[in-house]
């Protein structure tokens, strides 16, 4: 099952999940891109999401104000649904128009795998390998793992540093990928003080020594982090 959380009141860019891309509010854009690998449903916070999702056929519910994170509004929206705990949920970020359904399939087949081999805790997410220039933007999520593709750090900062060993760095794709129960047992955790310091949800899980498996993909997509990245989404549309 594909989640996507969808806030009005986003704080560096308000109502960006609303903005037009092509004849089409983003959040909608990005459900049509995934819609027919499995059900798509929007988790909302407010009405005005909800209503422009029903218009172009999108299924969505209403979730509390008051969530932290996107991961917290999947959890809630999960529940509402009583799914199982065994269900595969893949939290795509609704700034995410240009996604691609490979990446998704991707992550998803790593995640029957996890379940397959009886993970207790299964968390998954992708990356792409990024150039030395790309890395230095602070809206892009840098992350390193280890030796089996696990994440041991996301940072908004440039890692690791190059202090002249030829540096390779990895670039977060905004995409999760739980079993129900993880996905209870993730939002259950208690915060990590990391995590309020990046604005990184998924610091959580690395602060209490949670394995997130990362998926190597290739992706030339991106997010709408600033209205500098919607007009060059526009563009490609024109």
């Amino acid at each position: 099952m594909i989640i996507i959380p969808a806030r009005l009141a986003s704080t560096r860019f308000p109502q960006k999940v609303l903005a037009d891309i092509g004849g089409l509010p983003m959040v909608v854009r990005t459900a049509k891109r995934v819609e027919h690998l499995d059900k798509v449903v929007v988790a909302a916070d407010d009405e005005k999401i909800i209503e422009v999702c029903k218009e172009h056929g999108i299924e969505a519910m209403l979730t509390s104000t008051t969530h932290k994170s996107g991961t917290d509004r999947i959890n809630e929206c999960a529940a509402i649904l009583n799914l199982a705990d065994d269900e595969l949920i893949i939290n795509v970020q609704a700034d995410e128009p240009f996604i691609e359904p490979e990446v998704v399939e991707s992550l998803l087949s790593k995640l029957k795998e996890l379940q397959k081999n009886n993970e207790p805790f299964i968390m998954g997410s992708c990356f792409n390998t990024i150039n030395a220039e790309a890395a230095q933007d602070p809206n892009l999520v840098k992350v390193v793992l280890d030796d089996a593709n696990n994440a041991i750090y996301f940072s908004r900062a440039c890692i690791p540093y190059n202090s002249g060993g030829g540096a390779t760095y990895f670039g977060h794709i905004g995409i999760y990928g739980f079993s129900k129960k993880s996905l209870k047992e993730f939002c259950n955790l208690s915060d990590a003080p990391i995590e309020d310091v990046e604005k990184l949800e998924q610091l959580r899980a690395v602060f209490h020594q949670k394995k997130i498996t990362m998926v190597k993909v290739a992706s030339t997509g991106f997010g709408i982090d600033t209205k500098e990245d919607l007009a060059r989404a526009i563009e490609i549309f024109l």
